[in-house]
């Protein structure tokens, strides 16, 4: 079942009692395939059901991914647009084809720098400068009613950190889920949203990796590497190249 199926069932929910409906009815969802919400993440879904700007700082592998899902479904519950953002056109087109299988082809677009796929749907996946400069042109106009930016450490990056910070600046009726398994201390950050946009800000964050972490060096190839990991259990293997070409 696609998640938009489930906005029916909200519809004859009392006003004050919507955000919390919401948040039942994505976790039901999860449930369905076969996804228990951790902790931090429960909690970072219930905040932004409630309209909240959080900040997401958990390791990688916490289930970052899940909350955004969350979030988007969240907005489309509210009847706002949302944007997924990323630093790299290959991640926001791999979360396009992700959230199309979760929401349906008809409610996702995609807009890079050479892409415009069904740019007017109410979830859009868009490389981090394009939102920028949509906030640079239209302003509080913008029909941005959530952001979800991903690797939000780049906002402190000399060259591109622009484009994480002009939609928190330029678009102040809008909601932000901050996602970044790298950040220190952000309570000026939270401040700073609160003041500006009269929202509510929120950390959820935490040291626990539900996903073991381990490290190997090896001399052997990747496609060596491969199979020892396949042999070991250890697949799936996402294999990151530094360069297209070693690809």
């Amino acid at each position: 079942m696609h998640l938009p199926e489930l906005l029916a069932d909200l519809d004859d929910v009392p006003s004050d009692l919507h955000e919390e409906a919401v948040f039942d009815a994505f976790v039901a969802w999860a449930a369905d395939q076969g996804l228990s919400l951790y902790p931090a993440q429960e909690e970072a879904v219930l905040e932004v059901a409630a309209g909240s700007h959080v900040v997401l700082a958990t390791p990688t592998g916490s289930g970052k991914s899940l909350v955004a899902l969350g979030a988007h479904f969240s907005a489309m519950a509210r009847g706002v647009r949302s944007y997924y953002t990323a630093p790299i056109k290959a991640l926001v087109s791999e979360k396009f084809f992700a959230l199309c299988t979760v929401f349906g082809a008809e409610n996702v677009g995609m807009l890079t720098g050479d892409a415009s796929v069904n740019p007017h749907a109410p979830i859009v996946c868009a490389t981090a400068e394009i939102v920028a400069n949509i906030a640079l042109r239209e302003g509080a106009d913008a029909d941005i009613g959530q952001v979800v930016m991903d690797e939000f450490h780049y906002y402190s990056d000399p060259d591109r950190g622009w484009a994480w910070q002009v939609p928190l600046i330029e678009l102040p009726d809008t909601q932000f889920l901050l996602m970044s398994a790298t950040l220190g201390d952000v309570d000026w950050l939270l401040e700073d949203l609160r003041r500006r946009t009269g929202r509510e800000s929120t950390l959820v964050g935490g040291t626990d990796r539900p996903v073991p972490l381990s490290f190997d060096y090896v001399l052997a190839g990747v496609q060596e590497t491969v199979e020892l990991l396949i042999r070991d259990g250890k697949a799936p293997a996402y294999i990151v190249h530094f360069t297209q070409a070693s690809a």
